[in-house]
């Protein structure tokens, strides 16, 4: 009978432990850090498709986002509710132009040759769909484009995304393993 009580009182401690170590788990991943997987071109040569990236929220709960970062975002997607990747170009209350293939945020053109490809391939999108510049980004939003200018569905499209939208910063590329880096 006691090898009975022991088996039961071995596997009632193990499951407390397995149990703690999963909500710890959960709560990391949803407070702390998450993982992305690439699935678009919209941030080559930053970021290229099939990248997995770790995203940490840490830096969101004491300030906002700030030029230059890449930021997560959650966006209405035909189906669902999808999470984008893009760079911070603009901040609330900023004017936006892009003259040239260039963008120039308050009058000033921003010197973007750490992460693009090359100068002047910045242009607005086109149609029905699309933001009128000189834009304004509005209160408690930010302006935010993809470093593969050409292929990115982004700001110039959708508009300026709402900070409550934003949820985490780009942190770490992870795979492929021969491209581990911190994402700048």
């Amino acid at each position: 009978m006691g090898q009975g009580v022991n088996f039961i009182k071995r596997s009632i401690e193990f499951s407390k432990e397995l149990i703690l170590a999963v909500l710890m788990a959960l709560l990391f991943t949803f407070f702390i850090v998450s993982h992305n997987k690439i699935p678009t071109s919209s941030m080559v040569s930053t970021i290229n498709v099939n990248d997995h990236i770790l995203t940490t929220m840490i830096p969101y709960y004491y300030r906002d986002p700030a030029y230059g970062e890449i930021v997560v975002f959650k966006h209405e997607g035909p189906d669902k509710l999808e999470s984008w990747v893009k760079r911070v170009i603009g901040l609330p209350g900023d004017e936006i132009d892009i003259r040239e293939g260039n963008v120039y945020v308050n009058d000033v053109k921003i010197d973007e040759s750490r992460y693009l490809a090359r100068e002047g391939i910045s242009d607005p999108y086109t149609g029905s769909n699309h933001v009128e510049f000189p834009y304004t980004v509005p209160e408690n939003s930010y302006f935010l484009m993809g470093d593969n200018r050409t292929q990115s569905q982004d700001c110039r499209y959708i508009g300026a995304v709402s900070r409550d939208k934003i949820y985490g910063k780009g942190w770490i590329k992870i795979y492929p393993f021969n491209q581990i880096s911190v994402l700048k």
